[in-house]
């Protein structure tokens, strides 16, 4: 039983220090000059997400089907989302630092 809440504790201690790193890399990417570098881990993570809808198999009415899918869609994009808004919020502090600089260059 020691065993099992001793794994257990490792699995979430390496899940938190794995998606702090993850949002950590999403906001040094994002900052960079190039807007493209940001969006490389959203796109992984979408990515990511339709291996999961391809995963999926039809159920027993085609409604059923239609709504797993869209379930399975919501679910599996919230890091998709969580990564956009990150990368949002570091691109649009750069644009208003950037506009400050060419205020203060056109200034001079």
């Amino acid at each position: 039983m020691e065993i099992a809440v001793r794994t257990l504790w490792f699995g979430i201690l390496f899940f938190l220090v794995f998606t702090a790193g993850v949002i950590l890399l999403q906001v040094f990417l994002s900052r960079r000059e190039s807007r493209w570098l940001g969006l490389i881990l959203p796109g992984v993570s979408f990515l990511w997400s339709l291996i999961y809808l391809l995963n999926l198999r039809a159920m027993e009415s085609p409604l059923q089907t239609a709504l797993m899918a869209l379930l399975t869609m919501l679910l599996s994009n919230i890091p998709t989302i969580v990564l956009l808004a990150v990368y949002f919020a570091c691109r649009e502090r750069r644009r208003k630092k950037d506009a400050v600089e060419k205020m203060n260059i056109q200034d001079l």
